[in-house]
């Protein structure tokens, strides 16, 4: 039995010696990527991905060679685990330090569990983020004032949320939306403070906001919108106050790029794999804000 104990206990250590071998392969050639778009002349040739869902991670890394950061600080939240975000190239490779928050008890004790937890200055809080608590999630961080970037992904009141911070004022702000909305409509979900997008509708495209309405939102608080991913998912924003002269603001329609991804589901919860029209006709009758109005 101590035998079987013992290979057992050899095996886990060999799987997580490869897995760290594994993410340090990932992170040099993440770096070596970041060399080779340094100069890209646009957002869309920058792209790459280490730990980002689709091409974050270049784009982050090729603005904040161009925006001035002077409190390399992060918060993003919607994180899960962590192993997939938006800010974990910059924790690692650019030892920025931040906070972030999921709903579940389980990915922020996995997240605390990681080796990153200790190496790096890194809070994991566990909240279902509202727009009612996140400005005291961000003082009960000690977070305040200027920082580098926010990154919203909670796959409903993003929306909502973001209108809704006035703790902290980053540089750079990422932002998903949802393209079935379209380009021009400044439209979201009404907001719902307990708002869970699998359980809204069984489609599991019903959520977030119009890139039209992130646009608006953005321009109130004093930001450019600079760009989409071309996966059509995560706005890109700069505050003007540090906008470089080599970004240019652009309006919803210029930035916007379609989602090239097909997740909607039947009642079942099989994925459909439906064209854009046919989510559209998915998608009707169901409650959305017009952000000028506003009217549901």
């Amino acid at each position: 039995m101590m035998r079987w104990l013992r290979a057992l206990r050899d095996t886990l250590q060999r799987l997580r010696d490869l897995e760290a071998r594994s993410e340090r392969i990932q992170i040099a050639l993440g770096r070596i990527e970041a060399r080779q778009t340094a100069n890209a002349t646009s957002l869309a040739d920058a792209e790459f991905g280490v730990f980002s869902q689709w091409g974050e991670d270049g784009i982050l890394q090729w603005l904040i060679s161009r925006v001035p950061i002077e409190k390399r600080v992060f918060v993003e939240f919607g994180v899960q685990d962590y192993m997939e975000s938006n800010t974990r190239f910059l924790l690692i490779n650019n030892n920025w330090s931040g906070l972030v928050i999921d709903g579940d008890e389980r990915n922020i004790e996995r997240i605390r569990r990681n080796d990153l937890y200790w190496r790096h200055n890194l809070n994991a809080v566990c909240a279902f983020v509202t727009r009612e608590n996140i400005n005291s999630l961000l003082a009960e961080a000690g977070l305040s004032g200027d920082i580098g970037l926010l990154s919203i992904d909670v796959d409903g009141n993003d929306y909502w949320i973001w209108e809704a911070i006035n703790r902290v004022s980053p540089r750079i702000v990422v932002v998903e939306y949802n393209a079935r909305f379209g380009s021009e409509r400044p439209v979201t979900i009404p907001y719902e403070p307990s708002f869970v997008r699998s359980a809204a509708h069984f489609s599991m495209i019903y959520y977030g906001a119009s890139l039209a309405a992130l646009a608006l939102l953005a321009e109130k608080s004093g930001y450019a919108l600079v760009g989409c991913n071309s996966s059509g998912n995560n706005a890109f924003f700069v505050r003007k106050d540090v906008m470089p002269g080599s970004l240019r603001a652009l309006s919803a329609s210029e930035a916007y790029n379609p989602a090239q991804f097909r997740e909607s589901r039947d009642a079942r919860g099989n994925l459909q794999f439906l064209s854009h029209d046919e989510e559209a006709e998915l998608l009707a009758g169901l409650p959305i804000v017009d952000v000028t109005t506003p009217r549901t």
